[in-house]
């Protein structure tokens, strides 16, 4: 990102606490790819946090986040009203989609949300072996050349008339 750590750091904690916030934000491609390690490991902190029954533990992961964040509503936020949107999801919390480029710079524009725990996705079709393509189109040219030599072996030869073409010639002379 060309920036030092310590603003990095800043810029990371804006960011999540205002992801946290409002659930969706938009932001450059760069900084949404950089944003999701962040974020996932304050998410994660959460879920600890609500796992645990002992106070010291869950004050401890508060404390951790507190020091990511730097924003006491939006750990306090995270902690006590987001963390039941990911109790059920094993992890990827953040999903990024692309946008059209900004218009004044031509930066890549990217949109980050939070993903809920029901939240299924889209899905892939399992994508077939290339061994199995080659087999199918294999198959299909040996049909097509089968095809080509049996009806290359019905048409007569030269001069000579099918029975339809003969059968067709005699009802019209009658």
């Amino acid at each position: 990102m060309g920036v030092k750590k310590e603003h990095r750091a800043s810029l990371m904690a804006s960011l999540a606490s205002a992801l946290f916030r409002h659930d969706r934000i938009e932001t450059t491609l760069g900084y949404a790819k950089a944003l999701r390690p962040f974020a996932e490991k304050v998410i994660t902190l959460a879920k600890k946090a609500a796992a645990t029954d002992d106070t010291a533990k869950k004050l401890h992961l508060r404390r951790n986040a507190l020091s990511k964040l730097r924003d006491e509503s939006a750990v306090h936020f995270l902690f006590v009203d987001k963390v039941s949107k990911f109790a059920a999801r094993p992890g990827g919390y953040i999903r990024i989609y692309k946008l059209v480029k900004r218009r004044g710079d031509a930066a890549d524009m990217a949109i980050v949300e939070l993903i809920e725990a029901d939240d299924e996705g889209y899905k892939k079709e399992p994508a077939k072996k290339t061994a199995t393509k080659k087999a199918a189109s294999k198959k299909t040219a040996v049909k097509k050349t089968a095809t080509k030599k049996a009806t290359a072996d019905e048409s007569p030869a030269d001069g000579e008339k099918t029975a339809s073409e003969s059968e067709n010639a005699s009802e019209s002379k009658e």
